[in-house]
């Protein structure tokens, strides 16, 4: 019998989310190792001998550089990676997780791109006001602004123009839905819906990290269907699906890979236990990676 490879839980920082599912593995008996992506290398040269060392890797890195290149790491030594490192680099890039839901034809708010900041007040003119201006990665709501007029836009653009990453200098622009003081998050693991909050905000941004109450949240299908839709088009995992309740339905706003979940979890107490459906997942996709090694 061989020895039991252990998952390996990423993360350079171990927050509530991570002691979570450090305990959901313990009380399944899974050996599970911590590994600092900090302190993480791998040679690019030959192929391991054997099995890979883990049995499967659950990404928990909250840098999405360090996340990316972990997980692309670990997937060319045949480590079965959650989330894999397509999903978070899709997930990272807003102009390409637009594209795939607009692909797959997932409702989401109008949304326009300028390859400069000197072409986005006319880009956020031709989308209409008010508009939402957002970089391109990061989440937590910075560097979101909402725009009414031209001035207003000029002036955040002239902003952008002045950072130093060309990156910023992309600009994507969205709609400003009218939303009832609320948006919803909706967790997906696979194929299953862990559970969905409203978040509350006095403010018009409802991210949790902002401070964004949660409550619990029906779970119907009008919010779960287009979120599992969301979820596969970006490639699947463990993810985040925001959605925001326009006049004429649910709109996705984005898909976060990197899942924060405390507000979530205290929202439901003991009817939903994030962090097990997350170990469930982390699970399967070591089975899966067993079975194709034995074929």
């Amino acid at each position: 019998m061989g020895r039991v490879r252990p998952v390996a839980v990423l993360a350079s920082r171990v927050r509530y989310e991570e002691k979570r599912i450090f305990a959901a593995l313990e009380r399944r008996g899974v050996a599970f190792t911590h590994v600092d992506t900090r302190r993480f290398g791998a040679e690019l040269e030959g192929a391991p001998d054997g099995p890979p060392e883990y049995a499967a890797a659950l990404n928990r890195e909250i840098s999405h550089s360090r996340a990316l290149y972990a997980s692309l790491l670990l997937e060319a030594r045949g480590v079965a990676t959650v989330n894999t490192s397509e999903a978070i680099a899709v997930c990272g890039d807003k102009v390409r997780t637009s594209l795939l839901l607009r692909r797959a034809g997932i409702p989401t708010p109008r949304t326009a791109v300028a390859l400069s900041p000197e072409e986005g007040a006319d880009a956020a003119e031709r989308l209409g006001f008010p508009v939402v201006i957002k970089p391109l990665t990061g989440s937590w709501g910075r560097l979101v602004a909402a725009v009414h007029d031209r001035a207003q836009a000029e002036t955040v653009l002239e902003h952008r123009a002045a950072l130093p990453s060309p990156q910023q200098h992309i600009i994507y622009l969205q709609e400003f839905v009218d939303k009832p003081g609320r948006d919803v998050r909706v967790i997906v693991a696979g194929d299953e819906v862990v559970g969905a909050t409203y978040r509350y905000s006095d403010g018009w941004r409802t991210n949790a990290a902002r401070g964004a109450r949660s409550a619990p949240c029906p779970p119907t299908p009008e919010l779960t269907e287009p979120a599992r839709a969301a979820a596969r088009a970006v490639g699947g995992g463990v993810l985040g699906v925001d959605l925001v309740e326009g006049p004429a339905g649910p709109l996705v706003l984005e898909v976060n890979h990197a899942v924060e979940f405390q507000g979530f979890q205290q929202a439901h107490g003991d009817a939903v236990d994030v962090a097990d459906a997350i170990v469930s997942h982390v699970l399967d996709a070591a089975s899966g990676a067993r079975s194709r090694e034995a074929v």
